[in-house]
Formats: structure tokens, C-alpha cells, sequence
């Protein structure tokens, strides 16, 4: 069967399969339920929430409040030689894409250096770290989910100028349940 035959048919199956439910006024979308639907949001260039996490420069694009807490998104724009050291989540999985730049990263005990367009996957309870290199600065876009880190970049970036009291920041990643290695 042929690519378009295939797409009508299936299509046209789908349709009448779902019909009476739909008649009966029986499927419904899994946001119309909720007392808060999730709306649809578009995010242009630049737009977000930007926040200086410990030299991080994060504009925080989608949160958990957008999302039903399913995931957050935000975008860095880092300088070389920044980076997060050897960390543990227990909460959050998280994917990096690389944009710009090169980030050496290191997932499970293996480092890697990825380029524009490369990605990682961190699950959570796997150690990773990564680090801006070379001497561009890099545009990262990462992902976690579910959503709830969003809070801990706020409260982090609230700290006082300067070199961070590792403790402090210790202790506020450890409410979201990540532990330094």
C-alpha cells in the first residue's frame, strides 16, 4: 500500500472507530478535565524568564506551571569554562542539546564532546556534569522533566553576587533532591 492510500485509509478507520465515542460525547482531551487546563503557548526568539544561575545564563522558556508540571525548558548561554560539576538528580531526567559552542559532558562516566546540533540524556540517579570549552561561548537548550527544577535556578539565582557559598547552593539542589558527587 502506498504512502498516501495508507494515510486516507488508516485515516478514514481512525475516524469511524472513534466516532461514536465522539457522538456520545465520551472522549474528551486529558487537559479538559483538569481544573487547570494546560494552554498552548508559543515563546518567540529571546521571550522567558532569565535568570544568572551561578554564571549560567538561563531564560527559562516553558515551566511547570505551563505544563502541567510535565517539563521545563530553558535555554544557556555560557561562557568558557563554566559548567555544573559531578551531580546526582533523583527527581528529574534531562536532555542537552548543544545549539552554539562545545560542552564536554560527562553521563555515567563517560565524557563526550558535543557539538552544535549534538544531544545527551541524563536519567535520573545517573552522575553527569558538563563544561563550556573551547573559547566560544555555548547555547544550550535543556529539558527536565517533570518540571519542579525551575524553583531551584530561582532560588539559586537569588543568592548574592560573587563566588557561591558551595554550601548554600548545596543546600538549596538538595531540597530538589540533587546531590554533588
Amino acid at each position: 500500500m502506498d504512502r498516501k492510500k495508507f494515510i486516507k485509509t488508516s485515516g478514514a478507520g481512525l475516524g469511524l472507530a472513534l466516532m461514536p465515542g465522539l457522538v456520545r460525547g465520551q472522549i474528551s482531551s486529558p487537559n479538559t478535565s483538569s481544573a487547570n487546563p494546560i494552554e498552548p503557548k508559543i515563546i518567540k526568539g529571546e521571550d522567558g524568564i532569565v535568570l544568572n544561575v551561578l554564571g549560567d545564563i538561563q531564560t527559562h522558556k516553558l515551566s511547570g506551571s505551563d505544563t502541567g508540571n510535565q517539563i521545563v525548558e530553558w535555554v544557556s548561554h555560557v561562557d568558557p569554562g563554566v559548567g555544573i560539576p559531578p551531580h546526582i538528580h533523583t527527581k528529574e531526567d534531562e536532555i542537552f542539546r548543544v545549539i552554539e559552542g562545545e560542552v564536554e559532558i560527562m553521563v555515567g562516566g563517560k565524557t563526550t564532546l558535543l557539538k552544535a546540533g549534538d544531544l545527551a540524556f541524563a536519567p535520573r540517579d545517573i552522575v553527569h556534569a558538563w563544561t563550556v570549552v573551547g573559547t566560544q561561548k555555548a547555547k544550550m537548550i535543556t529539558a527536565a522533566f517533570p518540571a519542579g527544577i525551575e524553583h531551584m535556578f530561582k532560588e539559586l539565582a537569588a543568592l548574592p553576587e560573587g563566588a557561591p557559598d558551595f554550601a548554600k547552593v548545596a543546600e538549596i539542589c538538595g531540597k530538589q533532591g540533587i546531590s554533588f558527587i
